[in-house]
């Protein structure tokens, strides 16, 4: 075994917001009781929040160090990008809607560039944990909105007509590329996978108030800037069935050109054997039951990162499990 690349774990970062509340500690969080978590980043290299190694021996290092030290060892054909942006290229993290978020949308890459320093856009997606009956989220406008409606919408305060609402329960997955208007509603807990951006732009925040009692910031110019109003009501796409070998079935959720995501279901017993051959890392997540990645524990809910040096793999599922894979398409251009 590669002692010096093998299965990172990370302790999660905590981020607090008036949206947030006490519900990750179902998760195993240790989260203050006098505070509302909104966010536990699970693997992440941000300047708003670093992820530090639990085990091995690269424990105590930062995600962003690592980043810098083993550059394509770590990232994989990513490496150079990474190395030249001062960045690890993904995101991942769990969402406490215990109130709505605010109505808001992600730039691409070269609108946050301009604009926010050496930041990225953000391309996400999310998987639904938990949801309380008759859960919705806001995906994209409705049809026939325009900007100059939309626009008039905001500053009557009354923009509900024009957000395109879509149910959603438990199990639920929805790809959100960047310019898509969107929120999460309450009552939901969320697993996000995304590019390493903290750029949000609010354009609504339902007329509430902040801790301070004032309004929070709203970012009007830049959202009407990147809202995407040529793609109206954007379909929820299903999963698409990969391979089934009886013990393990492997399903396609988002594919992009920052990431890829799959679901894997294991019966108790089946094995997944994979191969990190430096072309990519590979993060892994269980969302129910129970597995091993070369012997390290995946509990619900709990995320590793597999180095791209690392070699070969094996998850084995000591329980029914339902497992999360994402990693690194080949970089463009």
């Amino acid at each position: 075994m590669n002692h010096f690349y093998y299965p990172l774990r990370l302790s999660p970062v905590l981020k607090e917001a008036i949206w947030g509340g006490h519900n990750l500690a179902d998760f195993g969080r240790n989260i203050p009781m006098d505070r509302k978590t909104s966010e536990s980043w699970e693997i992440a290299a941000h300047p708003n929040g670093d992820c530090t190694v639990i085990n091995g021996i690269h424990q105590g290092k930062t995600l962003a160090q690592l980043t810098h030290e083993m550059g394509a060892n770590l990232v994989g054909h990513w490496g150079d990008w990474a190395l030249q942006r001062g960045k690890f290229p993904l995101l991942v993290k769990l969402i406490d809607a215990n109130d709505r978020l605010s109505v808001q949308v992600h730039p691409k890459d070269a609108y946050a560039q301009k604009h926010e320093g050496n930041e990225l856009g953000k391309t996400e997606m999310w998987v639904v944990l938990k949801a309380k009956p008759g859960a919705q989220l806001i995906y994209g406008v409705k049809k026939g909105t325009t900007p100059e409606a939309f626009q008039k919408a905001i500053e009557t305060g009354h923009l509900e007509p024009f957000l395109h609402f879509v149910p959603i329960q438990a199990g639920d997955h929805v790809c959100v590329p960047s310019g898509t208007l969107h929120a999460i509603m309450e009552g939901e807990i969320i697993a996000e996978i995304q590019q390493n951006s903290d750029t949000t732009y609010r354009v609504y925040d339902w007329n509430r108030v902040g801790t301070d009692g004032q309004p929070r910031p709203l970012h009007i110019r830049q959202a009407m800037d990147v809202i995407d109003f040529d793609h109206p009501e954007p379909k929820v796409v299903p999963a698409s069935l990969l391979s089934d070998d009886g013990l393990v079935q492997q399903y396609r959720l988002c594919e992009n050109q920052y990431f890829i995501t799959d679901r894997v279901h294991m019966t108790e017993g089946g094995e997944f054997n994979g191969n990190c051959d430096g072309s990519t890392l590979e993060i892994w997540g269980c969302l129910k039951g129970a597995a091993t990645v070369n012997g390290e524990s995946l509990q619900p809910i709990t995320f590793v990162l597999l180095p791209a040096a690392m070699g070969t793999y094996r998850i084995h599922a000591s329980a029914d499990a339902v497992l999360l894979r994402s990693y690194l398409p080949p970089i463009e251009g």
